[in-house]
């Protein structure tokens, strides 16, 4: 689970920066342990059976496809739908996965733990100013970003 909600936060951050929106779509919370996606946190302990959603009857599809091996390594039954992801998207995962792959626990904790981890409480939503500030996006840009993101939420 660490290693994926890594892969996830990096990819997010990497595609935020060049294309100017998130793959998931997901808010990042400053955990302990580094940057966690909290939908896609909620779903992994929804599956786990870890959560009240544990038993409701949206989890029951993703159960057979995704299954924990035990309480922290999550595995997939099922090859991936990549027609359900663009070729940007492609693009960030891999870069995340390749930066993430090799590290263990504690490399990934510390790799994690940038500007915009250090400048959240932890159990706190993390900026996506922040976020875009710690890969080196000029302030014009995060700004830019930022709005981008009050407006289409206005929207929704």
């Amino acid at each position: 689970m660490h290693k994926l909600c890594k892969i996830l936060y990096f990819a997010d951050q990497r595609h935020l920066s060049l294309y100017g929106r998130s793959i998931t779509g997901d808010t990042y919370i400053a955990m302990q342990f580094g940057p966690v996606p909290s939908c896609v946190d909620d779903i992994l302990k929804a599956l786990r059976g870890d959560s009240f959603f544990s038993a409701s009857e949206e989890i029951e599809p993703l159960k057979k496809s995704i299954v924990f091996d035990n309480r922290y390594i999550v595995r997939s039954l099922v090859a991936p739908d990549m027609d359900e992801l663009s070729e940007t998207d492609v693009e960030c995962l891999s870069y995340a996965i390749d930066i993430c792959r090799n590290k263990n626990f504690a490399e990934l904790t510390e790799y994690s733990h940038g500007l915009a981890w250090n400048n959240t409480r932890r159990d706190r939503e993390m900026s996506v100013k922040d976020i875009l500030r710690e890969i080196g996006d000029e302030e014009a840009y995060v700004e830019y970003i930022a709005d981008c993101q009050r407006l289409q939420a206005a929207f929704l």
